[in-house]
Parts: structure tokens; sequence; C-alpha cells
């Protein structure tokens, strides 16, 4: 493959978990297949808890892959700060609380199309993130958010 092959790396979604990373870059992991049969559709590992902070990467990562985000669900209880909306790249996107837990974000694509993406704590190891991501996008994960952390030794954030 020649360079002018290659796709330019900053628009690739992250397949394994780096040591170094951009400030501002998403550690995000989708299921590559259409058929999107997983319980999950993907990944999400964010630094920390802070989301006015964690999301504006997270939308953007996603925006260049799938397309507009209108809408995220997060539990409240889970992150700092809940604003209701955000301004990213010019877009807004609304920001719901709903009681899903700390370990999944509700991601809404247009009107109606849903993804569910696995919230790996932000003090996990990265070999365990790497595990529960991994996990998160097989197609035949019969898994939820929960067991996958359990199952992976990612398990939940002790928030102080």
């Amino acid at each position: 493959m020649t360079d002018s092959e290659r796709p330019p790396v900053d628009k690739l979604l992250p397949s394994a978990v780096y040591t170094a990373v951009k400030p501002g870059t998403a550690l995000v992991r989708l299921e590559t297949t259409e058929a999107r049969t997983g319980i999950l559709d993907g990944a999400w590992w964010p630094r920390s808890r802070r989301i006015a902070v964690e999301l504006p990467a997270l939308i953007r990562a996603l925006t260049r892959h799938i397309g507009p985000i209108t809408r995220i669900g997060l539990d409240a209880q889970a992150w700092e700060e809940l604003p209701t909306r955000l301004v990213v790249e010019d877009r807004v996107v609304h920001i719901d609380s709903y009681p899903v837990g700390d370990d999944t974000v509700l991601i809404t694509r247009g009107e109606r199309d849903y993804f569910s993406l696995l919230v790996v704590p932000p003090r996990a190891t990265p070999e365990a993130a790497r595990a529960a991501m991994a996990q998160s996008v097989r197609t035949d994960n019969v898994a939820g958010a929960e067991q996958i952390l359990i199952d992976t030794g990612a398990g939940r954030d002790t928030r102080a």
C-alpha cells in the first residue's frame, strides 16, 4: 500500500490502547460490522469523570466515523458537572441523564439511530481496558457492560 492509499491516521479510531495518546483524543472502539448484533456497539475509555472535558473528543471521533451525534445519554451520578448540552464543532449535542449506570453511554445519531457504548473506568489498567474494549465489540458478545468490566478486571470506579 502506498502512502497515498493509506487513510490519514487522525481519521482512524484506535483499535488498541496506546501508552501515549495526545490530550483531547478519545480512546474509542466500535463494532465494525453493519449488523450490530451484539449487546454493545463499542467502548469508550475516558481519562476522567469530568464529562465537559471528556465528551467533546468522543463526539468528534464518533462524528468522523458514524455521522452527526445529536444526543448523549449518561448517568448523572457517574459524572462530574453534567451539562444539558455541549457545542462541538458548531453542532449542539444534547446531554440527557438516564439511570443507565456508570458503565454505559447511549449515543444517538440523527433522530433514532442508537449506539450503546461500554464505559471503561478511567482508573482501569491498560491491559484490563484493552480486554474490556475488545470484548465489547465481539459480534458474539452476550455480556452486558457491568459483566464485561467484572470479567476483564476493569472493575468499577471508586469515586472519591
